[in-house]
């Protein structure tokens, strides 16, 4: 017997169970997306998934698990025998630091260019083939790799090609991806490919979390004896998986139905039509999980509630939700008429009675009653819950102390000019600074360090050419050995730790100021989530400096301690350049490979601390003695300007900006390049 934890043994994630069970009964509908706080049985619940589906039968020796009935005609192992097993139904998980390779599989690129010979490892997409294929922290996986999960997802296919060689195999699996949002977000095409969305969050309730714990103490002490008090329960709703995918096909998806799903999309102004097809395969799903062999309206309206929410954000720093209200209010305008109209007096008589015995037809909308059966919930479901697991909520503001103020809204961002790092790095991939990456524009070619990734062809032949005699070559064919490979070299942009470190004192405490300094830090927040950087926060005022934000791949929980950021009091501006050196020396043990992009915010003056002006020299000559890449946002403002940003600038080896010349658009110049200003003050790298 299995010792998985069961899946109907999780308690309080009834929207994660049905989002989950609905993509079992119907594939196509694209995947589940869950959100959510750590610790909140995400990871569980997928992985006792697996155990409720029911087994396939699979062609003998096929590594790529060929349905026998209907075999892959361009399955690299083919063609095959006759001969069939059945086995349980896979779950694989996809680690966030797989590479390309791993995930599509490798050609032998030695063997085909020699022998010309299709020699193919599978990846995990063929281990996922008619299974679960699990990717956790799907936000910290790599962008390519992301594009080419859903590009296989969708199409039910995976392509690789290498060098003019190519193979394609079935790749149809459920897809499952888990993230944290405080650890940083999907792109907004990304999330569009997943199909359906689920905000987890643990529960408040104390009865509910006593529960949680009694269960996974039982299941720790005795798994094999939990399991077996679950058996009857996982059965039933094994059985029922089976019954519903065999009463999909049966699901009529009316007109009125299929209006309601446009009009709710159009109301909600998703962009494009996947949502919509996307709302009618869950719609029907629903009804084929209620035993119904029609789509209803609560159907519609609970596809809506996992449809939609991740494809309403606008920017970066919004949070996925609905507004039910305007749900409800869309899906009963569009209601569709009943059907075979009686007599119409009595049609009037009976809409007459129907509005004596019920003025508020509720917040269902219409349809009543009739939800389909599904695990219980009592976590969010849609918009009401929707941002509360987003880092940086929920934390109450402080009160201000005597001389300061009250934190003050950000002004609209806008685009800025580009920041970059000067140098050629290797960090992760991103679209900041110039990087070698696996992926761009080729550069040249070296001897491979361990497996072969992207070959150099012409290099290859190049240094297999001299050797064709010796080597006894006789026909066409080139004589390729394992040490003529050559790995070529690519150079791209990676992404950077962007380090604010922002000045929060009195003479920078004018509302007007203040709004105008958050906004042009929230449009370099925009900017590097964008390029897909990581960021911190250092912010100094008073006596003292403090990392408002350790650095994060989370660009919204930067923008919500922004937003939360109140001002006044001294400037201890040599503290800030201090503590924000202790926060880079510290990551720099973790992330070596990052390079990093310090943006001091400050008008320059410094008055906190005994001889502030010195200290704070030393501090920025400390900076430029490391070579740190730095930039100062110049926020000095009115006719009589000091330079003292400008001297800060020179001190740390960087380079001052205003807040006006900060844009994009601005005639103080076109690209603001690190590099370029450093070539310009004799410190370029």
């Amino acid at each position: 017997m299995s010792t998985h934890f069961p899946f109907t043994a999780v308690v309080g994630q009834g929207d994660l169970q049905l989002a989950l069970l609905l993509n079992a009964i119907s594939p196509r509908i694209g995947g589940v997306l869950v959100r959510g706080e750590k610790g909140t049985a995400k990871s569980t619940a997928v992985r006792a998934l697996a155990a409720l589906l029911p087994p396939v039968e699979v062609v003998v020796g096929c590594r790529f698990s060929c349905d026998p009935v209907q075999p892959d005609p361009t399955c690299p192992d083919g063609p095959h025998e006759p001969a069939f097993e059945t086995r349980p139904s896979r779950m694989v998980e996809l680690p966030v630091g797989a590479s390309e390779d791993r995930l599509v599989g490798a050609l032998d690129i030695e063997r085909a260019l020699s022998e010309g010979v299709k020699a193919f490892e599978p990846g995990l997409l063929a281990d996922a083939h008619r299974g679960i294929l699990y990717v956790d922290e799907v936000n910290l996986l790599h962008d390519h790799l992301v594009d080419l999960l859903l590009d296989a997802a969708a199409m039910g296919a995976s392509y690789v090609e290498r060098e003019g060689v190519s193979v394609r195999h079935a790749a149809r699996f459920l897809l499952v991806g888990t993230m944290n949002p405080e650890e940083g977000e999907l792109r907004p095409q990304l999330l569009d490919r997943f199909g359906l969305t689920v905000e987890v969050a643990a529960s408040r309730e104390p009865d509910q979390r006593v529960e949680v714990v009694r269960r996974r103490l039982a299941y720790d002490d005795d798994p094999a004896g939990f399991a077996a008090r679950w058996a009857d329960e996982e059965a039933g709703v094994r059985q029922r998986v089976v019954a519903a995918r065999e009463l999909l096909p049966s699901v009529v998806l009316g007109d009125g139905a299929l209006l309601q799903i446009a009009a709710t999309c159009a109301a909600f102004e998703v962009d494009g039509m996947r949502a919509d097809i996307v709302m009618a395969r869950t719609a029907t799903a629903l009804a084929a999980w209620a035993g119904r062999t029609e789509v209803l309206a609560e159907d519609v309206r609970q596809a809506a509630l996992l449809a939609l929410p991740h494809r309403r954000r606008r920017n970066p720093f919004d949070a996925p939700g609905l507004d039910e209200d305007k749900l409800d209010e869309t899906l009963e305008e569009f209601a569709e008429p009943p059907q075979n109209p009686q007599d119409p007096q009595d049609s009037q008589n009976s809409q007459d009675s129907q509005d004596d015995d019920d003025p508020d037809p509720g917040p269902d909308g219409p349809g009543g009653g009739g939800q389909p059966p599904a695990p219980e919930s009592d976590g969010p479901q849609g918009g009401d819950g929707a941002g509360q697991a987003e880092a940086g909520e929920g934390v109450p503001p402080q009160a201000p102390a005597a001389g300061e103020q009250s934190a003050v809204r950000a002004a609209e961002p806008f685009r800025t000019k580009v920041l970059s790092v000067p140098g050629l790095g290797e960090g992760a991939a991103g679209r900041r600074s110039r990087a070698r990456t696996e992926h761009g524009r080729t550069t040249g070619a070296r001897r491979p360090r361990g497996t072969l990734t992207k070959l150099h062809l012409a290099a290859t032949v190049q240094a297999a050419a001299p050797h064709q005699r010796t080597r006894g070559r006789s026909g066409p064919g080139l004589v390729v050995r394992r040490d003529d490979l050559r790995q070529a070299t690519r150079e791209g942009r990676e992404g950077n730790l962007v380090l604010f470190v922002v000045d929060a004192s009195g003479s920078m405490a004018a509302r007007q100021r203040m709004g105008a300094v958050k906004g042009a830090v929230l449009s370099l927040l925009l900017d590097a989530y964008q390029r897909r950087d990581k960021v911190g926060l250092v912010t100094f005022r008073g006596s003292a400096a403090e990392v408002a934000l350790p650095p994060t791949s989370s660009v919204d929980a930067a923008a919500a301690r922004l937003e939360s950021l109140p001002t006044g009091g001294r400037t201890p501006l040599a503290a800030g350049l201090l503590k924000a050196h202790d926060v880079l020396r510290v990551e720099r043990l973790r992330d070596p490979a990052r390079r990093p992009l310090v943006v001091v915010v400050t008008d320059g003056r410094a008055t906190g601390g005994p001889e502030p002006v010195a200290l704070a020299g030393r501090a920025a000559r400390l900076f430029a003695a490391e070579g740190h890449a730095s930039v100062v946002v110049d926020c000095e403002s009115g006719h009589v300007r000091l330079g003292l940003a400008g001297q800060l600038a020179g001190e740390l080896g960087g380079t001052a900006v205003t807040l006006d010349e900060l844009r994009a658009d601005s005639i103080a110049g076109l690209v603001r390049d690190v590099q370029g200003t450093q070539r310009t003050s004799g410190r370029a790298a």
